[in-house]
């Protein structure tokens, strides 16, 4: 449930969401930052897939996207500084990664550090370095009882920067990898606007480790 911790005297919190496939994730976002109460707004949709389905999911709520296709560039420095380009002079403040299906360099993290958060399908640091489906049958495979999501910064070590929200749910013995997938991404929808309402709101204090949530 969304708190009221928005000083309307105080400007919203620019968002770009990076995203690469269906989009679910950023149209949670979406349509959290909706409410007049939070304290961030989803400025921009940037796409590295010219055909991925979450770009009709911005047409439909009218948000702009743009598309920097990640094979128009030799290198990923030089995609990686596209993307730049296309974020400054949007007064950015969070970068939310939607299922963005490439791996940031230190070159954008360290630029936007403390400032890049991402949604993961599991309880890290279990299962870190897995994508999607991957994790879901990595777990059913492990006979782990309990899973979930995991919302953190991003960091230059993959899936290990500090965490800010996590959600849980059982393992049921009759799970799949697909019924799992569909369990934990409604916790995902929980889960990311929530943490990146704590971050619009300065209510995250981020050690070398660990977050804190302030009151």
């Amino acid at each position: 449930m969304l708190q009221a911790d928005y000083n309307p005297r105080v400007t919203k919190t620019g968002i770009a969401v990076l995203a690469s496939a269906r989009g679910t994730n950023f149209e949670a976002l979406a349509r959290a930052a909706q409410h007049e109460i939070f304290a961030g707004e989803v400025r921009l949709l940037l796409v590295n897939v010219p055909d991925a389905p979450v770009l009709r999911r911005a047409e439909a709520l009218k948000i702009p996207s743009v598309v920097v296709n990640h094979k128009d560039f030799k290198k990923r420095a030089e995609f990686e500084a596209a993307v730049v380009k296309e974020l400054a002079g949007r007064d950015i403040g969070l970068v939310c990664l939607a299922g963005f299906n490439r791996i940031l360099s230190p070159f954008f993290t360290q630029r936007y550090a403390h400032k890049v958060i991402n949604v993961h399908p599991s309880l890290l640091p279990a299962f870190a370095g897995l994508q999607g489906m991957q994790v879901h049958e990595a777990v059913i495979a492990a006979g782990v009882k309990v899973t979930g999501c995991t919302v953190h910064f991003v960091t230059d070590d993959l899936d290990a920067g500090p965490i800010i929200v996590q959600r849980a749910i059982p393992v049921r013995e009759t799970d799949t990898a697909e019924s799992l997938a569909i369990r934990v991404l409604v916790e995902e929808h929980q889960a990311y606007p929530e943490a990146v309402r704590l971050f619009c709101a300065g209510r995250l204090e981020v050690g070398d480790r660990v977050v804190r949530v302030l009151s």
